[in-house]
């Protein structure tokens, strides 16, 4: 017992003297408080846009530490824009897809404290499938959201990273 309780000791320790700071920090360098969403619909695809809006809010509340307001109140926007997905076929078994990848398109407009910024991801995911038309539909949904929060994480990765380098003093 005396050992775990040094141990995590030791972590917080070294979390706290090495200058670590959470994501959100460096977010704040890049967005206010207050931040307007909009999440653009995809026609051949619409029922992606509440799970894609869901998740941006619960990034924006959880990640940026911030919240979602609306256009005439915010400073910073953030506009998604899902562009479609396609699915590459990587396996087959007696002529059925076994195992396939999925492309998963999202764009990111965003008016910050630093001005207009701009990001496309493109997320991959793989996965295997079965052999039936009623699974494969559903799996195709799950891929499409797996892919989506692939994309979702690697724009808070970017805006972190961003953050980071607007709140380093220039050498």
């Amino acid at each position: 017992m005396k050992l775990k309780t040094f141990i995590l000791s030791l972590f917080i320790v070294g979390l706290t003297a090495c200058g670590y700071k959470p994501s959100a920090h460096y977010v704040r360098a890049i967005f206010t408080d207050l931040v307007y969403v909009e999440v653009l619909i995809d026609k051949a695809e619409p029922e992606n846009a509440p799970f894609l809006k869901d998740e941006m809010n619960r990034i924006i509340y959880t990640r940026f530490k911030g919240r979602v307001a609306n256009k005439d109140q915010a400073n910073s926007s953030i506009r998604v824009t899902y562009g479609g997905s396609t699915f590459t076929p990587l396996a087959y078994v007696d002529g059925y897809v076994t195992r396939y990848r999925a492309n998963i398109k999202v764009h990111f407009d965003m008016q910050t404290k630093q001005g207009k910024l701009n990001k496309s991801i493109i997320a991959i995911v793989e996965s295997d499938i079965q052999a039936s038309s009623l699974t494969s539909s559903t799996l195709r949904t799950q891929a499409i959201a797996k892919g989506l929060e692939k994309a979702l994480d690697e724009f808070v990765a970017y805006i972190s990273a961003k953050g980071m380098m607007a709140s380093e003093p220039s050498i």
